[in-house]
């Protein structure tokens, strides 16, 4: 699993409406007679009284009907959106979260990606190679683990990790690609299984890799080189994608 600085999270869980985040769902809110909470229709359960209880002071919210969930701001995009922990912190993250407007039960979660995709599918293999370097060298900057692994290893100077696009595998690209239900996900996902980034099965091969590309002449990469950091029966060992050199 993907390791999130512990300061975005609570940035997150501080700094995020939780009102206005519910209510972007199209959860309607309305004050709770007697204090500082509001109530709406729960949108996870077929609710047909109020019973969806949103605490601003707090930031929490708390289902007293069927459903009985609650928690904070990372839980209800978990809930209203269907998705995992890791993917609803990125939505929040990118602002992405309650932007569909689609109202009680989220119907259409499992049919949405609203998460802007790293990769265009109209490049060319060098090119696209070149945008999933680019993707792992911005998620680098994210995993404290992974650049605590780069200064251990003596590689602390930030001008050659840019400029060298070292990056890091931490399990986010496939969330960020379209769904595999539509033609432009099966279309890309084919393409990076050809050339190494996704196994088979569908996971990403480089997951939990320090990465490397290797440049061809006029910008794009050719290969990527990864080393494994994280705790898996191969870490250390080193693994390789592309060879388009």
């Amino acid at each position: 699993m993907a390791r999130f600085d512990e300061k975005l999270i609570r940035r997150l869980k501080t700094e995020t409406d939780i009102v206005r985040l519910v209510e972007s769902y199209g959860t309607k809110l309305n004050p709770r007679p007697g204090g500082e909470e509001m109530l709406g229709l729960c949108p996870i359960h077929d609710d047909k009284n109020p019973s969806l209880v949103v605490n601003r002071k707090k930031n929490v919210w708390n289902c007293l009907g069927a459903c009985g969930k609650g928690g904070d701001v990372i839980e209800w995009v978990m809930h209203a959106e269907k998705v995992g922990f890791r993917h609803a912190v990125e939505l929040l993250r990118d602002g992405a979260a309650g932007l569909h407007g689609r109202g009680r039960g989220g119907a259409q979660a499992k049919n949405s990606r609203v998460l802007a995709a790293p990769v265009d599918t109209k490049a060319d293999d060098g090119q696209l190679l070149r945008q999933i370097a680019d993707y792992y060298h911005s998620r680098l900057k994210e995993s404290p683990k992974a650049l605590a692994y780069l200064q251990k290893r003596g590689i602390t100077n930030s001008e050659a990790i840019d400029r060298f696009k070292i990056g890091f595998s931490d399990r986010t690209l496939g969330m960020r690609l379209p769904i595999n239900a539509v033609s432009a996900g099966k279309e890309i996902r084919k393409r990076l299984k050809g050339l190494g980034v996704i196994k088979k099965t569908g996971s990403e091969a480089m997951r939990g890799c320090v990465t490397f590309p290797v440049f061809m002449e006029g910008g794009g990469v050719g290969e990527i080189y990864g080393r494994r950091i994280d705790d898996h029966p191969t870490q250390g060992d080193c693994a390789k994608l592309g060879n388009l050199l």
